[in-house]
């Protein structure tokens, strides 16, 4: 149970709380102007306060990062599970990274494994220091039973629903702390509350991660841009295919390759040879071009015929005189001799063409056949530089097929999770529908309870139940209390709700024995359900040996006791007012 409320600040109200029933009262006193209201008396900043020492997370826009507030050290007093002594938890806005308890815990705790090393002592030598995080795993474990991993539950989330917060909107909704609470998240918590599997409750948070991750990269896939660095499915599977038949011919080839000794010579060699066939068939082509001129010049080399000049001046009635029949005849030699001449000339060029090219054929063969061994070394192996070159290339293929790879497994996860989702979600469903109708004794009690304690509000008539199924996008919880759409009996609804989950939390071991509600849980309730509701929280309170806190304002007490309910016993220092100097628990105003 919480004990009390204190601060180093000596304007600070303490509040000091007791077993069952606490009112913390609120009073418009006459000497209020118009400006001023109850909201100032600091009702919810008790609540605050209460969360800041329970390990709440503390940030700039939290009430004590204000000037005024910062340096203030609070202090919470109440039981602890185990510890015959009050635990006093201590810490400030100035450092709030860090609390202080008295008697030390985490010395203990550390023989037993829990921490590390014990935290360090708080210059009293009665307490120490530890880290917030080592707090909230305290709490975890000793208020709420949480050990080992229990993923999507956590004692500040418990703690939310026990300690509602009028500015998280905490008062909006039964099964939801805070504004735009995920329901997933928020029925994990109560599940463990109310003695429900958790784990499987959260399970649902892993679906609603993995449908955002999915719509996300569907976005992403419509795209213009994004659609080509994903791709589809079917196009990326014919170029995986492309890539993998290269990188299979890149390793054959390395594992067929030898490294040939001398490469570059045995290069060199067979670009030799090569110019020196190409050089071999030009001379031939000149040459057999030289034979064909050589040859027809050969033909056309006769003898000139001078006979027919005789023969001619006959026929003229000439007689040639023997003196120029001489001369004819000495020409006659003269031109035989010079064909004779050429044709011996041509018929040397021709026999040399002839031997040339015949020459060239043989040394050409012998090029040849000497190539040929050359390439056939070559083409068996290569320099180790080439070597070197096709396993780099095998490098950057198999990279991008890994890329490629990576790039199907994206859209093919796309293309499929909606089913896989669905296929979960379907699976999840029917392990949890099992699961309840195997503890429906534990949900039978809550719903009973919350039966009984709407009963006592409204009457026997009107129905009154809780309603657990297994949802598609969570565990459904469903507090009701039959009316029309009423915003009192809605808040009725969170009354008799909250009520009765940390009653079932408390008997099971699995919460602590307190519950704190803003006065903000009373609006707009009729009269009579006040009255009853402070009536059922005396009597639950003492029957369960649980605590009930309530902030409320003295005008709703006061219609509580015009219907008989007795509030003194009930009512806790101080009673706060809205006086502006020193009516607040703060003990003076500032601007927040």
């Amino acid at each position: 149970m919480l004990r009390g409320l204190s601060a180093d600040d000596e304007r600070f109200k303490t509040v000091g709380f007791r077993a069952g029933l606490n009112l913390l009262v609120a009073r418009k006193t006459t000497a209020s102007t118009s400006t001023d209201s109850r909201n100032g008396s600091g009702k919810s900043s008790m609540i605050e306060l209460l969360h800041f020492l329970l390990g709440a997370r503390f940030d700039n826009k939290h009430l004590l990062a204000h000037q005024e507030l910062r340096r203030t050290v609070f202090s919470l007093r109440m039981d602890w599970p185990g510890l015959e002594q009050e635990l006093r938890v201590s810490r400030s806005g100035g450092d709030a990274k860090y609390v202080t308890l008295r008697p030390a815990l985490t010395g203990r705790e550390a023989q037993q494994g829990l921490f590390g090393e014990p935290g360090g002592t708080d210059g009293t030598g009665s307490g120490e220091k530890i880290p917030l995080a080592e707090w909230q795993t305290l709490i975890e474990r000793d208020l709420f039973g949480l050990t080992g991993d229990h993923p999507g539950v956590s004692g500040r989330a418990m703690l939310s629903f026990l300690l509602r917060r009028i500015g998280s909107h905490g008062f909006n909704e039964a099964v939801r702390s805070f504004a735009r609470q995920p329901e997933a998240s928020a029925t994990a918590n109560l599940a463990h509350l109310l003695g429900l599997d958790s784990a499987l409750a959260a399970r649902y948070q892993e679906i609603t991660a993995k449908k955002a991750t999915r719509d996300q990269l569907k976005k992403a896939v419509d795209d213009p841009f994004w659609g080509k660095v994903i791709g589809r499915t079917a196009d990326l599977r014919g170029e995986i295919a492309v890539r993998k038949a290269k990188i299979t011919e890149l390793q054959q080839e390395i594992a067929a390759f030898r490294v040939v000794p001398q490469y570059e010579q045995l290069k060199e060699r067979a670009d030799e040879l090569t110019r020196r066939i190409q050089e071999l068939n030009t001379q031939d082509v000149i040459d057999r071009r030289n034979l064909e001129h050589l040859e027809k010049a050969v033909a056309e080399a006769v003898d000139p015929e001078v006979r027919y000049l005789q023969q001619a001046y006959e026929e003229l009635g000439l007689t040639l005189p023997d003196q120029a029949l001489r001369r004819f005849d000495e020409v006659r030699a003269f031109h035989a001799a010079v064909v004779r001449n050429r044709q011996s000339y041509l018929g040397a060029e021709i026999e040399t063409a002839r031997h040339g090219i015949a020459a060239r054929r043989a040394e050409r063969a012998r090029l040849d056949t000497e190539l040929s061994a050359v390439l056939k070394e070559l083409s068996e192996g290569g320099a180790l530089d080439r070597l070197t070159a096709l396993q780099k290339l095998l490098a950057q293929e198999e990279s991008k097929l890994g890329a490629l790879q990576h790039r199907l497994d994206v859209a093919q996860a796309v293309e499929a999770s909606s089913r896989e989702i669905e296929a979960t979600r379907i699976t999840l469903i029917r392990e949890l529908d099992t699961d309840l109708r195997e503890r429906q004794h534990q949900i039978s009690q809550a719903t009973v309870l919350f039966h009984e304690l709407a009963s006592r509000l409204y009457g026997s008539d009107r129905p009154a139940y809780l309603s657990v199924e297994a949802g598609r996008n969570s565990l459904k919880i469903t507090p009701k209390i039959s009316s029309d759409v009423s915003h009192g009996i809605n808040k009725m609804a969170i009354f008799c709700f909250d009520l009765a989950t940390s009653v079932i939390a408390h008997r099971g071991g699995r919460g602590p024995d307190f519950l704190v509600h803003d006065s903000h849980i009373f609006d707009g309730v009729d009269d009579r359900q006040l009255t009853r509701a402070l009536e059922v929280a005396v009597d639950i309170t003492r029957a369960e040996h649980i605590q009930y806190i309530v902030t409320i304002n003295e005008d709703d007490l006061a219609k509580a006791r015009h219907l008989g309910f007795g509030a003194e016993p009930y009512v806790i220092d101080p009673v706060l007012t809205d006086a502006y100097d020193e009516g607040g628990l703060f003990g003076f105003r500032f601007e927040a």
